[in-house]
């Protein structure tokens, strides 16, 4: 897609995926957040899908890697050409007409890791960056009004971090971020597999595992999955079969981590807002929102009325295009803006 007059542009930059919302046009562009490289060269090889069919499955000059992680940049040049792709994508190469970007962060991050993101844009292409806290957006992108004063409680579920906050007048009143997500319980899958049944399984597998029968609220979901892995005794390939059961034992840890957080939140939170968040309840966005049993949970452990978002993937992403459409109003959220010379 090519257009020839300035756009407005934002992107969820996610550990998982990016998203790119084009204004005007929605949500116009989401790939894998993975870039495929030729180590003898350093050359980009492929971005996005294409780039995550590679994992685990390269040969040795060909790496597959994720430069994001736990929701900050992990390896900066190739997260710039990341961004210089989707970015083209969308607003073509025009040299006179440049976009402007909202880019979100997670809501705990240092102040050299926004410069870093900053500085990812500009060398994109963007004429002004914004940065926006990921709360602000979810919670714009699920439909909450947060310019009034009345109480609003996000909690969103990324890949690498989870942010959970309450937000009035347009603002953050009290947040935590935690880098737990859809990656750590991947990796606690593996490592549950990896100890129980002895058998070495890959993350795209543990992924499937997640998604077709895990649940994290005791007896939600009866279901079980056949997965191929190593055996770690003979070495040579097998096959086993994983329950609803076990995997719920397995997401026991980073669940609980992400339940006290929520905890801690709520006993942060002024009284006044507290009296909304219990009328409007607990709203979960983010991919890990889908997991069975998420919301169930939460509403148990909290007796708060927990919601999932409609479209939780997208959230983040619709949010970063009505950031643009009120910065006036958010002027003291956008965490940095820069006009490009």
């Amino acid at each position: 897609m090519r257009l020839f007059k300035s756009v407005d542009i934002g992107v969820d930059l996610g550990t998982a995926n990016i998203l790119v919302y084009l204004k005007g046009s929605g949500i116009v562009l989401r790939e894998p957040s993975v870039v495929a490289i030729d180590r003898n060269t350093n050359k980009i090889l492929a971005i996005g899908e294409e780039a995550k069919t590679m994992l685990g499955r390269t040969p040795g000059n060909i790496v597959a890697i994720r430069p994001l992680r736990e929701g900050v940049i992990a390896d900066y040049d190739i997260t710039q050409s990341m961004l210089e792709n989707v970015i083209q994508r969308v607003a073509g190469k025009s040299l006179f007409f440049k976009p402007r970007v909202v880019i979100c962060i997670p809501s705990g991050v240092t102040t050299v890791e926004k410069r870093a993101v900053l500085e990812a844009a500009i060398q994109s292409g963007a004429s002004k960056t914004y940065l926006v806290e990921e709360p602000i957006a979810a919670a714009m992108g699920a439909g909450l009004e947060i310019s009034e004063s009345r109480g609003a409680m996000v909690v969103d579920i990324g890949g690498g971090t989870t942010d959970v906050a309450v937000m009035s007048l347009g603002g953050v009143v009290v947040s935590d971020s935690l880098r737990v997500g859809g990656d750590k319980f991947d990796e606690a899958i593996i490592r549950f597999v990896k100890k129980e049944r002895n058998v070495l399984i890959g993350e795209p597998t543990a992924e499937e595992i997640k998604m077709k029968v895990a649940t994290v609220f005791k007896g939600n979901r009866q279901a079980e999955i056949e997965v191929r892995g190593r055996d770690l005794v003979s070495g040579l390939p097998t096959t086993i079969k994983l329950t609803s059961e076990e995997i719920y034992r397995a997401l026991q840890e980073p669940v609980s981590t992400l339940v006290s957080c929520v905890r801690s939140i709520l006993e942060k939170t002024p009284p006044e807002l507290s009296a909304d968040i219990i009328d409007r309840g607990i709203v979960l966005t983010g991919g890990g929102a889908l997991l069975d049993g998420m919301p169930e949970l939460l509403q148990a452990e909290t007796g708060i009325a927990t919601f999932v978002a409609e479209n939780p993937l997208e959230c983040v992403a619709v949010g970063t295009g009505k950031v643009l459409s009120s910065l006036q109003k958010l002027k003291d959220s956008v965490v940095m803006t820069h006009n490009k010379k």
